[in-house]
């Protein structure tokens, strides 16, 4: 069974937002439309409390960043119109550190790749913000992990296009197709 997981379309990452990605906010209207396509949808989220180091009042935006998706804040929420009602469930990274792959996170307490084979989930097809950050760690662990993974090239956006196009080569290169 494939399933869908949508990587951190959040109100901070979406124009507007502390970290905004340019194309965002189009991510979150594009993965809405391809929700009825899949049984199984999960979404993954920054959910930061205090991950020390992560943030810096003057980020170098390679291992440090702006405050973002601080637990309880309007940009910590997914993007409208995708709400958490729209998905199976929400996996939760980076509480007290940096957290960039979906897999580092939890459903509840259950490790993604555990909550994904308990639901029959053999494939998955990926999205989301940022391509060169977090879809490109979700879709090296998920192939790390014996996932075939199609990464929806059309429900993404990068931060820059350099960066991009070396993280889709990453990704192309660990077995991930990428598709238009």
């Amino acid at each position: 069974m494939r399933a869908l997981l949508i990587v951190d379309v959040q109100e901070d990452f979406c124009e507007g937002g502390s970290l905004a990605v340019q194309g965002g906010r189009e991510v979150a209207r594009t993965v809405v439309g391809l929700l009825p396509s899949y049984d199984v949808v999960v979404a993954s989220a920054d959910w930061h409390v205090d991950p020390g180091d992560h943030f810096a009042n003057e980020p170098d935006y390679v291992a440090t960043w702006p405050a973002h998706c601080v637990v309880g804040t309007a940009g910590s929420r997914l993007q409208e119109p995708l709400t958490e009602d729209a998905v199976d469930a929400v996996v939760r990274k980076g509480e007290h550190a940096a957290a960039y792959s979906a897999f580092q996170g939890t459903v509840g307490g259950t490790r993604l790749e555990d909550w994904l084979r308990e639901r029959g989930v053999d494939a998955l097809d990926v999205c989301g913000i940022a391509t060169d950050h977090c879809v490109r760690a979700s879709v090296l662990d998920a192939r790390a992990a014996g996932l075939p993974v199609r990464v929806l090239l059309e429900a993404c956006a990068g931060v820059a296009p350099g960066t991009t196009q070396a993280a889709l080569a990453q990704m192309a290169e660990a077995g991930a197709e990428l598709v238009p």
